[in-house]
């Protein structure tokens, strides 16, 4: 498979000495920085410019904005890569990543990197961002001056990434920061289970951007959310010695914690323009043409300070790539930058905001219009001067921004009954308001992307929502505009919006809907991932995304008769162990019925102590983790415990979670342990379009948390059981449907793999139960596995029979010999973990 985009890589171009191009250098890989090289190859700099760019983090470019939905493990953060390393050779760009440049020598006109690298420049950007604000708080640092282990900044994937490693150890969290960031790291750690208490300095939320009134209701609406807020207080000492153990507070409180989040703001980051002894205020001093005052140097983005001005939102950043991009390559030689007016949209928390100019009213003649409904978490007003409108705020109600958008930012005429503005008066006035748009309004303030340009694209006949995203990255940053760009496109293309073909598609890299490829595939006889790509892709062409996807697919269809191609596989199904962020394994013996005996618990202390085993962990799904396991120690591991696999890698039937049922229990009702034990031998290892998780309980009691699983079985008594499907109790909860009340734990077994059957037949590449059953319906799968509506019955039974038969332990295969050479052979330096304190 390729590389990630996030695999530390650096591009290193050859230059031809005989090259006349100037030297263009870009100090900083985030978003300005890349936008301004994307800007500049737009307008044909790669004939004029050698383009090298050198980035502290070790990654290509990739969106901040969605962090928070990494975090909340809404998005992985492959998604959220908007240039990989790839990109920058495949351009002729030179990327030097993780590289910190230390100082520049302006009068030689060269860039002094950590390395000992010395790049010589003819015109050189800054776009060094900015940082994570750490108040000086008594405790928040070791003694070496890095952060107490368990205390987190919240700017990058580095950070995100080992947040979320931190949150299956954590149980508490306290957030410092009440604005956006703060607010998105509260919700997504409350999703994962932890009790988060959130500490603002300031009277109310976002008191940047909401006034004291809209701040209210939103902390009803946060608290609502089960998360604690902390109002108009200092969060003063970080307790805790090789750890976070709590927090202290101005006032005297403690709360206790595991994890500490600071998101109390970001600063420019200005160092390296101080060090190089340019112009620094609150940010790099530029003028019109983003020049410093050096003549050769520019700065752009969060970095930047113009006419006063420090901006932290990505839009004014767009602005600034676009002007200077143009004065650079000589597109417009003139062209200026003359600052800009904000105007965000987004969803905070799960409640949605937009915010645009100024809150409240700054002179005795503005005209203030508020409608405040507290109960619905609704606040919206507007802020009106000599009848042009000069801010509006939009909280728990955002239909009316498109309207307020292109009144704010074209001057638009305002209708004589102000309330207009904040209510829809009559019908069709939203459609009215997109088609009344100019077309140099912005839509994305993400990306820069106006109603023009959309159009633009329309016209030239893409009329597919998904295909204009692509083309405009219109939706592509924060998506909190997307329905916002659906009406312009759906209004551009006189409602004649086109589905987008691969919306259907399983796989990206085969045009065909699931049924389709499926009928290919068996009319064709393909067995191997390769067979299908050279059948059924266009030209042929392999597709790195699809292989997985494909690889599962075949599995099921073919079984024993599969031909395995390991490029075909993820890292964690090559190796048969869960790769965590350090390059080490997580190995998971099977406990079937999460049942155990004393020789399996010596075995696997004895295997823990041999290969130094850093961390034995009982999980959720009643098993044990042995993390950190060394790539090539994992054939032998295998070997000495003598335990097929666990299966907690795999886009498969993971585990079958019971409670101790009527044999020891006083309420059971039925033996949950032994048809958990009987569940998991037989459907062990199936692979499905994604992870499935069982549980069986002995009685509505729900020990062992049946009604939150993919399928879940619940004895109720006189020898009957409950299968509900399509439940959930990750990011995502929901109470799983009642399917059927079956007499017998043999029915059981039958309803249960017909309908994992059924959903491997049927599901989305990535979709779990609990997405499949509601898109389905439970009537309609009801129909088809007790009635038989559509025939279909025998077949499902037989084509799971056909996979059960083929099952084959993998940890056991080839005697643990590996297949390739390569198998087991370690990839990636380790880099050592923390040491966290058993507490």
């Amino acid at each position: 498979m390729p590389p990630s985009p996030f695999h530390p890589t650096s591009f290193r171009l050859d230059v031809d000495e005989f090259d006349e191009r100037a030297s263009l250098v870009v100090v900083g890989n985030g978003m300005a920085g890349a936008r301004f090289v994307e800007e500049v190859l737009e307008r044909g700099g790669g004939e004029q410019f050698r383009i090298t760019v050198l980035g502290e983090e070790p990654h290509g470019n990739y969106n901040r904005i969605m962090l928070s939905p990494v975090l909340a493990g809404e998005s992985h953060e492959d998604d959220i890569v908007l240039n990989s390393h790839d990109w920058y050779a495949d351009n002729g760009v030179t990327l030097r990543a993780g590289v910190r440049v230390e100082r520049i020598d302006t009068a030689a006109k060269v860039v002094h990197a950590a390395d000992g690298s010395v790049t010589a420049y003819d015109h050189l950007v800054l776009a060094t961002g900015s940082y994570s604000f750490i108040p000086p708080m008594t405790g928040v640092r070791a003694a070496d001056g890095e952060l107490l282990p368990g205390v987190y900044g919240f700017r990058t994937i580095d950070e995100t990434r080992a947040m979320l490693d931190a949150v299956g150890r954590c149980e508490k969290a306290v957030v410092m920061g009440g604005g956006l960031l703060g607010l998105e790291a509260a919700r997504a750690l409350q999703g994962h289970g932890l009790q988060v208490d959130l500490v603002h300095a300031m009277p109310h939320l976002m008191n940047v951007q909401l006034d004291a009134e809209a701040g209210a209701i939103l902390k009803k609406s946060v608290e609502s959310l089960g998360i604690t807020v902390h109002l108009d207080v200092f969060a003063t000492e970080v307790f805790g010695t090789g750890h976070v153990e709590g927090v202290g507070l101005a006032d005297g409180r403690r709360i206790d914690a595991d994890l500490l989040v600071v998101a109390a703001g970001v600063r420019p980051s200005t160092d390296l323009g101080v060090r190089s002894g340019l112009e620094v205020e609150r940010g790099i001093v530029v003028d019109d043409q983003l020049r410093t005052d050096d003549p050769d140097v520019y700065a752009i983005g969060e970095c930047a300070q113009h006419r006063g001005e420090v901006y932290g939102l990505v839009a004014p950043a767009w602005e600034h790539a676009k002007v200077l991009a143009d004065v650079l390559t000589g597109t417009d030689p003139d062209a200026e930058y003359h600052g800009s007016r904000t105007a965000t949209k987004l969803k905070v928390a799960g409640v949605d905001v937009a915010v645009m100019g100024i809150n409240t009213p700054e002179r005795d003649d503005d005209e203030f219009l508020v409608i405040s409904e507290p109960k619905r978490g609704v606040h919206l007003s507007v802020v009106i001067r000599d009848d042009t409108l000069v801010g509006a705020t939009l909280l728990g109600d955002t239909r009316k921004v498109a309207f307020l958008t292109q009144a704010f930012d074209r001057g638009a005429p305002l209708p004589e009954e102000r309330i207009r503005l904040l209510v829809d008066l009559s019908d069709g006035a939203e459609e009215v308001g997109v088609a009344e748009m100019p077309g140099d309004s912005q839509v994305c303030n993400c990306n820069g992307v106006t109603k023009g340009a959309i159009c633009a694209v329309v016209a030239d006949g893409c009329t597919a929502l998904g295909g204009v995203m692509d083309r405009t990255r219109a939706g592509k940053g924060c998506g909190s505009c997307k329905s916002l760009v659906k009406q312009i496109v759906e209004w551009a293309a006189d409602g004649d919006l086109t589905e987008d073909p691969s919306a259907s598609w399983y796989v990206p890299g085969i045009p065909m809907a699931k049924p389709e490829l499926i009928a290919a595939i068996r009319e064709q006889d393909l067995r191997s991932v390769s067979a299908v790509f050279a059948a059924l892709a266009p030209a042929g062409k392999e597709d790195a995304k699809s292989k997985m996807g494909l690889t599962s697919l075949l599995k099921m269809l073919w079984g024993v008769d599969f031909v395995p191609e390991k490029d075909g596989e993820f890292i964690n199904d090559r190796v048969h162990a869960n790769i965590q962020r350090d390059g080490t394994f997580s190995v998971v013996p099977q406990m079937k019925g999460g049942v155990t005996t004393p020789a399996q618990l010596r075995r696997i202390a004895d295997v823990a102590e041999k290969y130094e085993v850093p961390m034995v962990k009982v999980t959720g799904g009643q098993r044990i983790d042995l993390l950190g396991v060394r790539k090539e120690d994992l054939p032998a591991m295998w070997s000495d415990l003598g335990m097929p696999s666990g299966y907690a890698y795999g886009k498969s039937m993971r585990t079958v979670k019971t409670c101790v049922g009527s044999d020891f229990c006083r309420f059971g009702l039925g033996d949950s342990t032994q048809l958990g034990i009987d569940l998991e031998s037989r459907f062990q290892g199936i692979e499905s379009p994604a992870k499935m998780k069982l549980a069986v309980v002995g009685c509505p009691r729900n020990c062992a948390e049946a009604y939150v699983k993919d399928v879940g079985v619940v004895a109720v008594g006189n020898g009957k059981w409950e299968v509900h499907v399509g439940g959930a109790a990750g990011a995502t909860v929901r109470k799983g449907d009642l399917l059927a009340t079956v007499d017998s734990p043999e029915a059981v077994v039958t309803l249960a793999g017909r309908f994992m059957q059924y959903y491997r037949e049927n599901a989305n590449w990535l979709e779990r139960t609990y997405d499949f059953v509601p898109r389905i319906g439970l009537e309609k799968i009801k129909q088809v596995l007790l009635e038989d509506s559509e025939g279909l019955v025998a077949e499902l039974d037989a084509n799971m029979q056909r996979s059960v038969d083929a099952y084959t332990d993998p940890w056991g295969q080839d005697g643990g010999e590996p297949s390739t050479p390569g198998q087991f052979r370690p990839s990636l330096p380790l880099i050592p973990l923390p040491e966290v304190p058993v507490r």
